[in-house]
């Protein structure tokens, strides 16, 4: 073989392992839809939002789904993200001042993130609300997450109420205030 092909050859192997590993991950996806019934549950307004249970930075288990007894804010972000870093210092300023009437859980879409980033951005803006941790991304593909940030905003009932992505704050709270008083 020619010194003039090996980087023809190279590029050619690259280009093969990356096709094996996106048919993987494509089957893999597949499986875990075909696992949960199918297809991912429509996401309505009003109705139910799709049930899951993530682990926490904290070690604690983390459930959404069914009546509640305070509303949520599921917020998905990365540490990646330039809006989520932007929308961090609301998210926690909301959560400061009306932490005790409704529940924040934000998801992070670890799957496309590192562990060691999203501990350094929790602490970096002193987040004090749940850090869950969507390892496979099932969640994320559950609530059909393409962009980050991306937040629900979920009644007691547990029904859907709001999609939102990055807000002024002051429109953010106005949307906790309106939540919390249902």
């Amino acid at each position: 073989m020619k010194k003039r092909n090996m980087p023809v050859m190279l590029i050619a192997l690259c280009l093969t392992v990356l096709a094996v590993y996106q048919a993987a991950e494509v089957s893999r996806s597949a499986e875990a839809s075909a696992a949960a019934g199918g297809r991912p549950q429509e996401m309505v307004y009003q109705k139910p939002v799709p049930a899951f249970t993530l682990k926490g930075l904290d070690g604690q288990q983390y459930r959404v789904g069914g009546p509640r007894e305070k509303p949520l804010l599921i917020n998905f972000w990365a540490s990646w993200c330039g809006p989520c870093l932007e929308e961090a210092p609301d998210l926690k300023r909301v959560y400061d001042k009306y932490g005790g009437q409704f529940d924040l859980y934000s998801v992070n879409v670890t799957r496309e993130d590192r562990l060691d980033d999203v501990k350094r951005f929790v602490k970096q803006h002193e987040l004090a609300f749940p850090i869950l941790l969507d390892s496979e991304g099932t969640t994320a593909e559950m609530y059909r997450i393409l962009v980050v940030p991306t937040s629900f905003l979920v009644d007691r009932q547990g029904n859907l109420r709001e999609v939102i992505h990055v807000l002024p704050p002051d429109m953010l709270e106005k949307r906790i205030q309106a939540l919390i008083q249902g």
